[in-house]
């Protein structure tokens, strides 16, 4: 049982490109309107598929590894996935995976999406970004939110869900995993029962109204009883490639 038991762990941690993807909100609650305005939905053939976030009025940052989902569109403007107008949905034109992308566990899990149509609403529709030299301290409560599963093997939702989690330190992180890429922020699962699920990968981990991550992968898609630190792609450290792209 021992040996079995370090074969399925060694599993775990070699295969998070296709099991580990980030997932549903896990102990959240409905997120008042009018508020995550900059939240957009990725869809493949008018189903969601990952979660996303505008950066500006053309531009989604989302999540690498939702490039397998190949989404065609996002919705944006509603928080209600069963109340989409033509008004809500922007065709995406053209998907800028991170070059050096190949699989979570290595890192550079972020993706920018161009959309062929403006979005042109108010500001809260369109987040800030974080500062090159931006610190997150550990213990800081931030949010995360998205339309994926509520609990391990469930469903996405069609209501946008929201949840504080906990900033964890890197050094801890880094001894629960093992191995993780060094370009990650790590908050929520790990000792909370709160997190995110399949189906919010992409979406912002938000401190102070700042997106300062994007969710990147978990256990193995275990929500509910994560034993590990949900891991998020840390933005500050992609600034110059964002806006290389979008200039």
């Amino acid at each position: 049982m021992h040996a079995l038991h370090k074969l399925l762990l060694f599993q775990v941690l070699t295969s998070l490109g296709q099991n580990a993807d980030g997932s549903r909100i896990i102990k959240g609650a409905i997120a008042p309107d009018g508020t995550y305005e900059f939240l957009v939905s990725l869809q493949k053939n008018e189903k969601h598929v990952c979660g996303g976030f505008l950066i500006s009025e053309d531009f989604v940052l989302t999540a690498a590894h939702c490039s397998a989902e190949e989404p065609d569109r996002v919705v944006v403007g509603t928080h209600d996935l069963l109340n989409v107008g033509d008004e809500n949905v922007r065709y995406i034109e053209k998907r800028y995976k991170h070059r050096s992308y190949y699989q979570v566990d290595k890192g550079n899990d972020i993706m920018l999406l161009k959309l062929m149509r403006k979005v042109a609403g108010n500001k809260k529709q369109i987040i800030a970004l974080p500062p090159s030299n931006m610190h997150i301290q550990e213990k800081k409560t931030c949010h995360v939110a998205g339309w994926g599963f509520t609990k391990t093997d469930g469903g996405v939702v069609d209501r946008l869900m929201v949840v504080d989690v906990s900033v964890i330190n890197l050094n801890t992180c880094s001894k629960l995993w093992v191995r993780i890429p060094s370009d990650v922020v790590c908050a929520g699962g790990y000792g909370s029962h709160k997190g995110f699920c399949q189906g919010d990968s992409g979406g912002p981990l938000v401190c102070d109204g700042i997106a300062v991550g994007v969710v990147s992968f978990n256990n193995n898609r275990i929500c509910d009883y994560p034993n590990y630190p949900n891991v998020y792609t840390e933005i500050s450290k992609y600034l110059g490639w964002i806006n290389s792209i979008i200039n």
